[in-house]
């Protein structure tokens, strides 16, 4: 068995056996990462109690012959326990985790840090100085290293654009904003395009000082329902402060 160290996020925790748990990070260099942590769930388990969902840990792992390596040691980098105190910002980190994870592939270099990177910066963001765009601006930034950049100064299907062609819909599955005569999808407002662009093309500040108000439910309503898409499934902790 080798032995390597760490910086992660946990992502998801679930239980094993009797007293262990299966903790599923997001490292820095090896990409998402499943590990049993031994004893984790004893009442006295300094371990389990570091490896709670969304802390960010320094971690010592064996990667052994199965596909599930091993917990030896782990040390809190942030606890942010803000994010455990507020059922807001809590589901928030928690999609944000669980969209990682859907991403992230095990082994995987290629993306690894910067998704790592992106998740850290995001979850410090959302205890420091929670705006409301925060999660919306990660789900963005999620999609275009994932491959699906939306195209957004010009319709993604005809090519045209403005000041002629007034883009007026939205939908990932065809590659971005469209104009009157290709849409599908959902109404866009130019402002709303706006903020996703300035969230895309290196002004991420300027996006997260949309206040709160309709452009930023339009904002966040557009990254999610374009991040389920692509998923091709819901964000279950993004939903659960929803009522019916």
């Amino acid at each position: 068995m080798s032995l390597y160290r760490e910086r992660a996020v946990v992502l998801r925790t679930y239980k094993l056996g009797e007293a262990d748990r299966i903790v599923v990070l997001l490292s820095a260099g090896h990409g998402k990462v499943r590990a049993v942590a031994k004893g984790a769930r004893r009442t006295k388990s300094r371990l389990g109690a570091r490896l709670e969902p969304l802390s960010h840990v320094d971690v010592l792992l064996y990667e052994g012959r199965s596909e599930l390596g091993v917990v030896s040691q782990a040390e809190l980098v942030d606890p942010w326990p803000g994010l455990r105190a507020d059922l807001s910002r809590l589901s928030q980190g928690l999609a944000m985790a669980e969209a990682a994870e859907h991403v992230a592939q095990e082994g995987d270099e290629s993306t690894s840090e910067p998704l790592y990177r992106m998740l850290v910066g995001a979850l410090r963001e959302l205890v420091d100085r929670p705006a409301p765009l925060v999660a919306a601006c990660f789900y963005w930034k999620l999609l275009a290293l994932d491959g699906a950049q939306p195209v957004l100064s010009q319709c993604a299907s005809c090519g045209a654009g403005p000041p002629g062609t007034e883009l007026v819909a939205f939908d990932i599955s065809q590659g971005g904003a469209l104009c009157r005569g290709c849409r599908r999808g959902l109404a866009v407002s130019p402002a709303a395009l706006e903020v996703v662009t300035w969230a895309l093309s290196g002004r991420l500040g300027r996006a997260l000082q949309v206040p709160s108000g309709p452009l930023a439910t339009e904002v966040s309503h557009l990254a999610t329902v374009s991040l389920e898409a692509h998923l091709d499934r819901r964000l279950r902790a993004l939903h659960l402060l929803e009522v019916d």
